[in-house]
């Protein structure tokens, strides 16, 4: 390893290694920087979103679904297997080696583009210039012409509950329990909350969440979130809204939580407590006092619409920036930084960003809600139609849910698309791909879609827009 470099990435998530293969890809000598290692203390580069969020998360939340099946499902499909056992420790393996396999890949990706990686933590000195600190060996000096931040961010810390492991835990030590708690408490009922709570319901836990806000899920858009709070609650998802948690004590093993509702202060006892309260960016330390690289109140970098910080020729991308902390947000930022330091000229208008929460039913939804329109004037239409009139969804025994198209009342274009239902996750790119390109409500509706599909759903909510919904009267919607 040795410099200078064209590029220096601090950060191999998915923001930070989409952007060193992409400037490597565009002939520029790329070094990127990053700490996550495994068991075996070899590198694991990805951060958080596949040594410890996105991809074990999901790993777990499939064979969650799959157990539930097997227990409860599979007997109305005339499929009998008999006596179903968990062994959550062969699930746990499995979750490993999805992880392994897909950081490996990266790190494999790396070599073949001619990345170069450096496992240990880099501090921005300045332009150009970053202390390494390597987990072997002692610090030193490295220099390229553009520095990309791409550090990512942490779960967000609760006074009122410190962690505590094994008992108080954040989100990554509730995606490794070595066995299935009888009560689990989890502080937050958003994205991560409500993840890691559906996981551990199924596999046999009871299941709190305390929620300090009134409103369920309030970034999602009212009727989603509604039918959302419907659906958890016959899962056997116990969400307290208004529950603001004061403190928590271990006490014989077991972690007592105080809260207040309304005007009572009420407590319950645990054998777990997840702490998911949401995350915060990962910049402590990431540059040193003389750097004076320009934070907020809230320790994210202050970048411009391009990306580019206060300082020359050093970039920040990811959590670690303005904007939802979304794994496909901070990839889309990596390229775009890449392609500017290359000297192209990449697309300036903002990206539609999808979102997703990976429950059964999936939720789903891009742009503007209908509150959100309403707040701004704008007329709108609005098309819906439910996952109860699809034949795929009857099919595969999954009906509940809804997809809702919003288009502006004069011009057509979508403005908003809300869902919740079966594979949402896979449902949304349809219409985010028509809202990037500036399409229609009408252009939808226009596009022939595969019969039987749950896509047609979202057809369906298309040809509402204008009245013209086939398979289910209006007022039945």
């Amino acid at each position: 390893m040795s410099g200078p470099y064209d590029v220096l990435v601090i950060g191999a998530g998915p923001a930070g290694y989409v952007a060193a293969i992409r400037c490597a890809q565009l002939g520029l000598r790329t070094l990127c920087i990053d700490d996550w290692v495994d068991e075996q203390g070899m590198a694991s580069p990805g951060g958080t979103c596949l040594n410890a969020g996105c991809i074990p998360s999901k790993a777990l939340l499939e064979s969650s679904e799959l157990y539930v099946m097997a227990r409860a499902r599979c007997a109305e499909h005339g499929i009998d297997v008999g006596q179903v056992r968990l062994d959550l420790d062969a699930m746990m393996q499995r979750k490993a080696r999805v992880v392994a396999t897909l950081t490996q890949g990266v790190a494999a990706l790396f070599q073949a583009h001619g990345v170069e990686l450096a496992t240990g933590r880099g501090q921005l000195l300045g332009p150009g210039q970053v202390l390494f600190h390597p987990r072997k060996g002692r610090p030193r000096q490295l220099e390229a012409r553009h520095l990309v931040l791409a550090t990512g961010s942490v779960p967000a810390e609760l006074p009122v509950a410190p962690l505590q492991p094994p008992w108080v835990v954040d989100s990554a030590g509730a995606l490794a329990f070595d066995q299935v708690p009888r009560r689990l408490g989890i502080i937050g009922a958003g994205v991560i909350g409500l993840e890691l709570g559906s996981v551990w319901r199924r596999l046999g836990a009871e299941v709190v969440l305390l929620e300090a806000q009134d409103r369920f899920l309030p970034m999602v858009d009212v009727q989603v979130a509604r039918a959302a709070l419907k659906a958890f609650g016959r899962q056997g998802l116990d969400i307290r809204l208004g529950a603001r948690v004061l403190g928590c004590a271990v006490r014989r093993k077991r972690v007592e939580v105080r809260y207040q509702q309304g005007e009572e202060t009420l407590s319950e006892r645990f054998d777990r407590l997840v702490v998911a309260v949401g995350r915060r960016p990962n910049s402590h330390g990431l540059a040193a006092d003389e750097a004076r690289l320009l934070l907020d109140e809230w320790g994210f970098v202050h970048v411009d619409e391009h990306c580019r910080t206060n300082l020359p020729n050093v970039w920040a991308i990811g959590d670690l920036v303005r904007g939802p902390m979304l794994a496909h947000k901070g990839a889309e930022e990596g390229v775009r930084v890449a392609e500017r330091i290359a000297g192209r000229a990449p697309a300036t208008e903002a990206p539609v960003i999808p979102n997703v929460i990976y429950t059964l039913p999936e939720i789903a939804w891009a742009g503007r809600t209908e509150e959100q329109l309403q707040k701004d004037g704008v007329d709108y239409r609005a098309g819906r139609f439910p996952f109860a009139a699809n034949g795929r969804a009857r099919a595969i025994g999954l009906t509940e849910g809804v997809v809702k198209l919003l288009a502006d009342a004069r011009t057509d274009r979508i403005l908003g698309v809300h869902m919740i239902g079966p594979q949402c996750s896979e449902l949304i790119a349809t219409v985010t791909t028509a809202m990037s390109y500036e399409g229609s409500a009408e252009d939808l509706a226009l596009t022939v879609f595969a019969h039987p599909t749950l896509s047609e759903a979202v057809h369906e909510a298309a040809l509402d827009v204008a009245g013209q919904a086939i398979h289910v009267a209006r007022g039945k919607r």
